[in-house]
């Protein structure tokens, strides 16, 4: 996914527009976005949105993920939830592999649905390689405003106290055999430029796409995460001669040389198109 964008689950007016909005995925939220006396009827609104929507597999469209509840209340959402639409799973404040498993423990019949633990604590972040083992555990994300106040951190204008959680938990998932995670979001919509350059600073240190508050922010975000053709062009040569080569060295157009770790990048690159990765 180049870009998800979050959508309130008490939000029926919202849901009914979500997958429409160009991005390759929604989060519906039954957390953070929902006031805490709205969250069963935020499931509730949820579950019926879901049960209207063809199955995952197959569909065209926009993958559906659910942002749960930690503890009980997300093993209710779970169950509640747990539908053919739906892709995946977000487990917000997830701690520790154990609240993986707790929630896998609702899934027995809902074998297609993927997790993913939202990281928003230092113990979180620190726990990143063993919460990538956890079951069902397809990518992970970073909960950047709880982790900061958890931890102290204060975010300057070019985020650079955010460098090393960032870097952490791209390492993590690469060293778990992951999906690139989804940046966190920006809360500032009105500013494409600003958006841009995060975005690219983003995407420099390893993440594959960035989530979305607001459906303008879309378009930005998958044209940064969307390789031109000159990447494609570049990435597809590459490719191509390293394979005609059939050795383990050879060299591009320009002399330079082209191993596995430079063909590795390449293909990443020809994953990453729309419709093929």
């Amino acid at each position: 996914m180049r870009s998800a964008l979050y959508v309130p689950g008490d939000r029926p007016d919202m849901l009914a527009k979500a997958l429409g909005r160009g991005a390759d995925g929604v989060i519906v939220d039954l957390e953070d976005a929902v006031a805490p006396a709205s969250r069963k009827r935020a499931r509730d609104i949820c579950a019926e949105w879901l049960e209207g929507l063809a199955p995952a597999a197959g569909r065209t469209g926009p993958r559906i993920w659910v942002r749960i509840n930690p503890g009980g209340r997300g093993r209710a959402d779970a169950r509640a939830v747990a539908l053919p639409a739906v892709t995946g799973l977000i487990v917000a404040k997830t701690e520790r592999v154990g609240d993986l498993v707790a929630v896998a423990g609702e899934l027995a019949e809902a074998p297609w649905i993927e997790l993913c633990p939202l990281l928003e604590s230092a113990s979180a972040l620190l726990a990143a390689p063993l919460i990538g083992r956890g079951p069902r555990v397809s990518r992970m994300q970073l909960g950047e405003a709880d982790l900061c106040a958890d931890t102290g951190i204060v975010a300057g204008p070019d985020e650079r106290e955010l460098l090393w959680p960032r870097t952490q938990l791209t390492l993590a998932c690469a060293a778990s055999g992951l999906a690139a995670p989804l940046a966190p979001v920006s809360t500032d919509f009105r500013d494409p430029e600003a958006l841009r350059e995060s975005t690219l600073a983003l995407k420099r240190l390893g993440f594959g796409g960035r989530s979305c508050i607001h459906p303008a922010q879309i378009p930005v975000v998958n044209e940064v995460f969307t390789p031109s053709a000159a990447e494609i062009e570049r990435a597809r040569s590459l490719v191509e001669r390293f394979e005609r080569a059939g050795s383990g060295v050879t060299r591009d157009e320009s002399g330079r040389m082209i191993d596995e770790a430079v063909v590795r990048g390449a293909r990443r690159v020809l994953a990453s198109v729309p419709g093929r990765g």
